[in-house]
């Protein structure tokens, strides 16, 4: 287990990690900026259904990272609020809002999401928001849970789509073999040049911690929080190709027909009390 030492040294890290790939998502054709502003989003069809319309809601999306989603739900009528720990992704949303002339409706914040709830000036919400590839970077997931809440208005909700934790595990190749302990709660460091947008970027600041937190963490960690289940839904697509087995799915990817199916991610909506 992560000492608290541990832990903020692996986010300084992580930090510094994020920062430097900015530049690169924003030239890359992954995020595809271009078509973003001419009005593309990428959200998966489930997110859409389960959310609903946000017409009118405040809305906050944690983790952010440059502010794509973000500013696709201030395009659907929300006004939003994106926060993420890299200055340099903030100010790459900022840019980007100004330039689509939604600065009126959206703002981003620099904080580390565990800090959410102070840094945003104890301002309440009727949505949180938070998208895939998000929760394997924070080190305490009560923490969260708790930031998350206190971000809530009475009646407020919490929708998260993530990556599912057995995706984790699992081996790259076909994704039907455990390789890893789905109950290890240690946190995994590791060097990764480049980045997934562009694997052939040049970079230094290299070195990344994640944090495994299973499906009962994220659940137990919201209920002790206060806050009331509404549903957990698994998802047999993802929006790329985690396994070399996986085939295309209309923009996503899922384990062939006939293969042994597994969830690839989830969906959970959560309630503040009134």
């Amino acid at each position: 287990m992560d000492t608290r030492a541990d832990s903020d040294a692996h986010v300084e890290d992580n930090r510094r990690y994020w920062d430097e790939r900015v530049p690169i998502h924003v030239a890359s054709p992954f995020y595809d900026l271009p078509g973003f502003r001419a009005g593309d989003e990428d959200f998966d069809p489930f997110q859409l259904e389960e959310i609903g319309d946000v017409d009118g809601l405040e809305l906050a999306h944690l983790q952010c990272h440059i502010g794509l989603d973000t500013l696709a739900w201030a395009r659907r009528g929300a006004r939003v609020t994106g926060l993420d720990f890299s200055a340099r992704a903030i100010e790459a949303a900022t840019g980007l809002a100004e330039e689509i002339g939604l600065a009126d409706r959206a703002r981003f914040v620099a904080a580390d999401a565990l800090d959410a709830a102070q840094a945003l000036g104890r301002h309440r919400f009727d949505l949180v928001y938070t998208g895939a590839g998000a929760l394997m970077w924070l080190p305490d997931i009560n923490l969260w849970a708790a930031a998350v809440a206190a971000l809530l208005r009475p009646g407020g909700r919490l929708y998260l789509a993530e990556f599912h934790p057995l995706t984790g595990v699992l081996d790259d190749d076909h994704g039907a073999t455990a390789v890893a302990d789905y109950f290890a709660r240690t946190a995994r460091t590791y060097r990764s040049p480049g980045s997934y947008a562009d694997w052939n970027a040049e970079t230094v600041h290299d070195t990344a911690t994640e944090w495994h937190h299973t499906l009962g963490d994220v659940i137990s960690a919201l209920a002790g929080a206060g806050l009331r289940i509404e549903f957990v839904h698994e998802h047999d697509t993802i929006p790329f190709q985690r396994y070399g087995a996986l085939v295309t799915d209309g923009g996503r990817f899922r384990y062939p027909d006939g293969a042994a199916g597994l969830p690839l991610m989830y969906s959970l909506s959560a309630t503040a009390p009134h």
